[in-house]
């Protein structure tokens, strides 16, 4: 069972889920993105029931990567372009967003920054000198 919800991803799309394809589709999908976290955050059952990570912030970043394929399911980018063929212009096409093109569900860096964001232990120091166990 995933922390986001049909019902979560509909309200943040805006419209309702209700077709029985979609449903599965978009339940699947869900899966997969919390799949992927715990591969990266094994122990986020504990983190979210311990208040390390609340569980609206994983609802939200499940909800928002399975937005974004359920709006661009095959990763295509409008690229605006014009030419110009005689006395005409013809204009806009697509183009094939290769971030997305191979059809996998991504979590952005400020999704994965909302989920495990940095302590100062994290952050880079520099030691004037040697300090044992380094």
């Amino acid at each position: 069972m995933t922390y986001a919800t049909v019902d979560d991803v509909a309200t943040r799309l805006g419209r309702p889920i209700s077709d029985a394809a979609e449903v599965s589709q978009v339940t699947a999908w869900l899966g997969d993105v919390e799949a992927i976290i715990r591969a990266r955050i094994p122990d986020l059952a504990a983190r979210v029931s311990n208040g390390t990570i609340a569980t609206e912030t994983v609802v939200m970043v499940e909800s928002s990567a399975v937005v974004r394929k359920v709006l661009n399911p095959e990763g295509l980018r409008t690229k605006s372009t014009s030419r110009t063929i005689d006395d005409g212009t013809v204009q806009s096409s697509s183009t094939i967003d290769s971030t997305q093109s191979d059809g996998m569900l991504r979590l952005l860096d400020d999704e994965w920054a909302l989920l495990l964001p940095r302590t100062e232990r994290d952050a880079f120091t520099i030691r004037p000198r040697y300090s044992g166990g380094w």
